[in-house]
C-alpha cells in the first residue's frame, strides 16, 4: 500500500489506535498491581493517561512544532512512560497497592477501552460503507 493511502487510513482512524494502545498498557499495568497486592515491597505503577494522550496526539501527521517555545512530541505513541503510585496509607512491608483504588481504577479503564473499541469500530463500519458506496 503507497504512503498516501496509509496517510488517509490513519487520519480517518484518528487517534482512536493510540487510545487503545495506552489503555492496553494501564490494563496490564493494573492487573500487575492487583496480582501483586500482597507482595512485600511491590510498588504500585499507572501511567498518566491525559499527559500521554496530549504526546500522542502531539505526534500525529501534519503536528509540526511552530514556534521554539513549544514542546516537541517524543517517544512511542502508543506506550507511556509507568509511574510510581504514592499510597493514601503506605502499608508496613512497603508495598504500595491499595486493592479498592485498584480494582476501581480497573473497572473504569475496561469501560473506557469499550467505549475506545466501539468508537473505532464505528468509524471502520462507516469507512467500508463509504467504500461500499451503499447507504
Amino acid at each position: 500500500m503507497d504512503g498516501r493511502k496509509m496517510a488517509g487510513l490513519d487520519s480517518a482512524l484518528g487517534i482512536s489506535p493510540q487510545v487503545l494502545a495506552l489503555r492496553a498498557q494501564k490494563t496490564e499495568l493494573l492487573s500487575a498491581n492487583i496480582a501483586n497486592s500482597d507482595t512485600p515491597g511491590f510498588k504500585a505503577r499507572d501511567i498518566d493517561f491525559a499527559a500521554a494522550m496530549r504526546q500522542a496526539g502531539g505526534q500525529q501527521e501534519g503536528m509540526t512544532r511552530t514556534h521554539a517555545a513549544h514542546m516537541s512530541a517524543a517517544g512511542d505513541p502508543g506506550s507511556a512512560e509507568p509511574m510510581y503510585r504514592v499510597p493514601s496509607q503506605p502499608s508496613l512491608d512497603g508495598n504500595t497497592v491499595e486493592s479498592q483504588r485498584e480494582h476501581a481504577a480497573f473497572m473504569d479503564n475496561a469501560i473506557r477501552y469499550q467505549a475506545s473499541l466501539n468508537l473505532l469500530d464505528g468509524r471502520i463500519n462507516a469507512l467500508r460503507t463509504a467504500i461500499r458506496g451503499q447507504v
